[in-house]
C-alpha cells in the first residue's frame, strides 16, 4: 500500500515538473512555439508594390492558407510602422537612411523584392515618333532652363522629328513619394546644378512646374495639358497607354524603359546590404532611371511577442517571393529580379535569426 502511494506521488510530481518545464519554455523568448499555427502576417509600405503584392499574397494564401494583410500606405509610413514594430514587415522604394536606421534600434535587413522604373511621359499629339532625351536635357527641362519643345538641344537628339514651337509644362508630384526619390536621385547623379540647388528626396522644392498627387495626379495633368511632361512609374504608363521617352544611359545608349531593360539595370555588382540605387546604372543595356523596391524586416526576430513559428513563416514567405513569386511580375509590368539580385537577396535573408539562430 505504501509503495503504491509513493508511486502515485512520484507520478504526480513528475507531471508537475513537465508542466512547469513546458510553461517556462513557452514564456522564455517563445522559443518552443514552432508548432503553433500562424494564421496571419501584417505588412505595410510601398504603394508601388501593392498590385504585385496583392497577386503574390493571393497565390501564397491559396497554396498555404497563410493570410497576409498588406497596407499600401507609402514607403515612409512602411518604414515607420516597422520601426515601431506594429507590422511584421515593411516595403520601401528607397532604402532607410542613417536617421531612420538609428531610430529603428536594431539591424534592419533590406531584401530586394522587385524592380521598377520611372518614365517621362509627354503630351505632344503631333509627334508620332518616340522622343529621345539625354540626362542634360532632362535636368534642364526640370530646372526650367529648357522651356520650349523645339529647343535646339532637343532637336539635336531627335533628327527628323518635327518638334512643335510649344511651351513645355513640367508636371511633378505634390506629395512625398518613392517615385520622386528615384527621379531626383537620378537627376542629382547626372547633373551637378540639380544636385546643388535641388537635391534628392521623397519631396523637394521644385524649380518649376505643376504638382499632382500620386501617379494618377501627374498623369492626369500631363494628359490634359498640351506640351506637358511629367514623371510616372513604368507600370502606370503602360497600363494607361501613355507615351514616354527613351533615355540615354551612362554607356551612351538610348534605352527604352521596359521590363527587360529594368531587369538589366540590376545586373550589376550589388553590395552586401543591397542598399544600392540603380539610377544611372553601369549596365550597358540597362534603363537609367530604375530602382529596386525592398522588403524590410528586423534581422533579429525574437522581439516583443514574436514567436519562432511566426519568424519562420515570415522568412519562408519572403524566400518564396524572391523565387516562385517572381513569375507574377511581368504580367503586371514589374521587372523580375535579376540573377545577381536573387543571389544577394537570399544571402541577406539567411542573416535573419531568432534568438541568434539562423531561420532559413
Amino acid at each position: 500500500m505504501k509503495k503504491r502511494n509513493l508511486q502515485q506521488i512520484a507520478m504526480i510530481a513528475l507531471g508537475l515538473l513537465v508542466s512547469i518545464s513546458l510553461t517556462s519554455c513557452s514564456q522564455n523568448g517563445n522559443s518552443d512555439s514552432t508548432n503553433q499555427k500562424v494564421k496571419t502576417l501584417i505588412g505595410a509600405g510601398s504603394s508601388f508594390d501593392n498590385p504585385l503584392f496583392s497577386k503574390m499574397f493571393y497565390e501564397y494564401n491559396k497554396n498555404t492558407g497563410l493570410q497576409i494583410n498588406y497596407q499600401s500606405v507609402g514607403s515612409g509610413a512602411g518604414i515607420s510602422q516597422l520601426t515601431h514594430k506594429t507590422v511584421d514587415f515593411g516595403a520601401t522604394d528607397a532604402p532607410m537612411n542613417d536617421a531612420q536606421e538609428k531610430e529603428a534600434k536594431g539591424n534592419v535587413l533590406h531584401i530586394p523584392i522587385t524592380a521598377g522604373a520611372v518614365v517621362l511621359s509627354y503630351n505632344l499629339p503631333t509627334v508620332k515618333k518616340t522622343l529621345n532625351m539625354t540626362p542634360e536635357v532632362i535636368a534642364e527641362i526640370f530646372l526650367g532652363k529648357i522651356t520650349n519643345w523645339n529647343d535646339a538641344k532637343i532637336e539635336a537628339i531627335n533628327p527628323g522629328v518635327n518638334l512643335p514651337n510649344q511651351k513645355i509644362v513640367v508636371v511633378h508630384r505634390s506629395d512625398g513619394s518613392g517615385t520622386t526619390s528615384i527621379f531626383t536621385t537620378y537627376l542629382s547623379k547626372v547633373n551637378a546644378e540639380w544636385r546643388d540647388k535641388v537635391g534628392a528626396g521623397t519631396s523637394v522644392n521644385w524649380p518649376v512646374g505643376l504638382g499632382g498627387k500620386g501617379n494618377e495626379g501627374v498623369a492626369g495633368i500631363e494628359k490634359q495639358t498640351p506640351g506637358a511632361i511629367g514623371y510616372i512609374e513604368l507600370a502606370y504608363a503602360i497600363q494607361n497607354n501613355r507615351p514616354y521617352v527613351t533615355v540615354q544611359n551612362k554607356s551612351g545608349n538610348y534605352i527604352k524603359p521596359s521590363i527587360e531593360s529594368v531587369t538589366a539595370a540590376a545586373n550589376i555588382v550589388i553590395p552586401e546590404d543591397a542598399k544600392i540605387s540603380l539610377t544611372d546604372t553601369e549596365a550597358a543595356d540597362g534603363y537609367p532611371i530604375s530602382s529596386f523596391s525592398w522588403v524590410i524586416i528586423y534581422q533579429e526576430q525574437s522581439y516583443g511577442k514574436n514567436t519562432e513559428a511566426k519568424a519562420k513563416e515570415l522568412v519562408t514567405l519572403i524566400n518564396w517571393m524572391i523565387h516562385e513569386g517572381q513569375q507574377y511580375s511581368a504580367a503586371l509590368d514589374y521587372a523580375p529580379l535579376s540573377e545577381a539580385a536573387v543571389k544577394r537577396a537570399v544571402e541577406i535573408l539567411k542573416k535573419a535569426t531568432f534568438n541568434g539562430k539562423a531561420i532559413l
